[in-house]
């Protein structure tokens, strides 16, 4: 059996057996096709018979984007568009996936995060899930409440903004080797200029890591996110690195240590280009 000591945050768990926004269809060949709500939006994936496993690392191998964003303003509208500094206000010290996607993430993060690596945590709070022996260099937070991030020992120092008000990033250009928002991308209602801004304080060949997971505040989570389930959390994020023009194609690593039985977690990363034009 599986016990969570930690204390959770009170976040819902989303879990889509049904899909609404996009439409999954299973010709003759057995290979599927994700098709969204903007028919343009297409991937082609494994079979469903595979591995969940497999089936999440492919959704974006081979992605057919339309040539323009697809989305509109009222795909990031939210049930409760009041003030985010209210909601945020009270101080969380609590997870907000469970204790085994933590140590899977901290487990990823040891790979991936190299000494000396100047880091972005974006939507950051009271941790930031990277190894205690990890030694980063200038190492940043960036959330909405300060009481939670003067409580991150991990952090060189930090800076409380609202996204959702501002997007642009008080960084100067080129300020970082890797940019970490952990399950929290789905309350920026302005994730292509966001993510703009990830790449252009990131260095040339930067990367940014977005880990994904099925819990949220529903209310503050935008709509198109309430939709869709995990699969489609994936394509979502990766159109989000597409649309900049400013990344490498994106891709996904699914790190769930227990499918099934405890939280998923999935990566989806993206590096910056060595050069791009607008």
């Amino acid at each position: 059996s599986f016990v969570v000591r930690k204390k959770m945050a009170p976040r819902t768990m989303i879990i889509s057996r049904s899909i609404s926004y996009f439409a999954f269809l299973i010709p003759s060949s057995l290979s599927f096709r994700v098709i969204s709500h903007h028919p343009s939006l297409i991937v082609r994936c494994d079979p469903l018979s595979s591995i969940a496993k497999s089936t999440a690392e492919r959704v974006l191998e081979n992605p057919q984007w339309p040539e323009k964003w697809p989305f509109s303003p009222t795909d990031f509208q939210r049930q409760d568009e009041t003030d985010d500094a209210y909601f945020y206000e009270p101080t969380r010290l609590v997870y907000h996936i469970d204790e085994y996607a933590v140590a899977a993430l901290t487990d990823y993060y040891s790979k991936e995060l190299k000494n000396g690596d100047d880091v972005l945590d974006l939507c950051s709070s009271w941790v930031s899930h990277y190894p205690k022996e990890w030694k980063g260099g200038n190492i940043v937070g960036l959330g909405m409440n300060q009481n939670e991030l003067s409580e991150n020992s991990q952090l060189s120092s930090y800076a409380v903004q609202d996204l959702n008000k501002k997007c642009v990033l008080p960084f100067e250009d080129g300020s970082f080797d890797k940019v970490t928002c952990v399950v929290s991308i789905d309350y920026l209602n302005q994730p292509l200029e966001i993510m703009r801004e990830v790449a252009r304080v990131l260095r040339p060949g930067g990367i940014c890591l977005c880990a994904l997971s099925n819990r949220c505040f529903p209310t503050k989570a935008f709509q198109f996110w309430l939709r869709t389930n995990d699969l489609e959390h994936i394509f979502i994020v990766g159109s989000f690195f597409h649309y900049t023009g400013m990344f490498e194609p994106p891709s996904c690593q699914d790190i769930s240590p227990n499918p099934g039985r405890t939280d998923p977690l999935y990566i989806v990363r993206a590096q910056k280009k060595l050069r791009f034009w607008d």
